[in-house]
């Protein structure tokens, strides 16, 4: 009973001091917001792989990934984390990496 107790006050504590602070409030919604578009490129992925029938990387998981990732950098940064900080902009340099080779085989093949 006593650890109920004590996560109902605790999240009390963080609302009243969101209730107070609208701009963490708000910074934290975007940091929310970025965790979401980078997590639904695994969604994405799911869904075109059960569409084909077979395991597939559509584009649109790398501009969730890029669009995610960008999102969190900036997320990170405000909040002055440099493990998080290096976690989101080292992967950056991949997706736009397949982002690039992607648009180059397409204009390989369109001729």
């Amino acid at each position: 009973m006593g650890f109920l107790w004590k996560l109902t006050h605790d999240f009390d504590l963080w609302m009243q001091n969101m209730t107070a602070h609208p701009t963490d409030a708000a910074w934290l919604a975007f940091g929310f917001f970025g965790t979401a578009l980078f997590a639904s490129r695994f969604l994405v992925q799911w869904i075109m792989s059960e569409m084909k029938g077979r395991s597939v990387m559509p584009i649109a998981f790398w501009y969730f990934s890029l669009a995610g990732g960008l999102v969190t950098l900036v997320y990170a940064v405000h909040i002055k984390n440099p493990p998080f900080i290096l976690g989101q902009a080292v992967p950056l340099v991949i997706y736009g990496r397949n982002l690039w080779l992607v648009r180059r085989e397409r204009r390989l093949v369109e001729g």
